[in-house]
């Protein structure tokens, strides 16, 4: 993190405050997720709560799954709906091309579908029990 933390913490707070669900993306790296996640999640607090949370992974031969197993428990401490389906890249140099399009072939499209459809149902959801009963984590 450069500059103003205050500053830039504040204006995640505000982005996350003001979204009504997240989609992750995340690479693998050792079995875990990056550092600068991490940091990123844990500069907001209560604005996550009450909201869903989609995961996008890649790397190596578990395709980032590790990774998510482990934001799965950090989202859940933040009182986050994380959803059961994913979207995971296993092998990305084989999925992509040198210009960073998919070759195809890998189901993702179908993945994202039906991913993003929760993430909407569970948004939709969420937010309208918001405004009827706020949550206090």
């Amino acid at each position: 993190v450069t500059g103003d933390t205050g500053q830039e913490a504040a204006a995640l707070a505000a982005r996350i405050a003001a979204a009504d669900g997240f989609v992750v993306i995340t690479p693998e790296y050792n079995h875990a997720y990056p550092a600068c996640l991490k940091l990123a999640i844990d500069a907001v607090r209560h604005e996550w709560a009450a909201k869903p949370v989609g995961f996008v992974s890649y790397g190596g031969r578990s395709g980032g799954l590790r990774a998510v197993e482990q934001l799965r428990l950090v989202f859940a401490e933040l009182h986050v709906v994380s959803l059961r389906e994913t979207v995971s890249f296993h092998h990305t140099p084989v999925l992509f091309d040198d210009e960073d399009r998919p070759t195809g072939g890998d189901g993702a499209d179908g993945a994202v579908k039906i991913m993003l459809d929760q993430l909407i149902w569970w948004a939709t959801t969420l937010e309208q029990g918001r405004q009827a009963r706020p949550y206090t984590p």
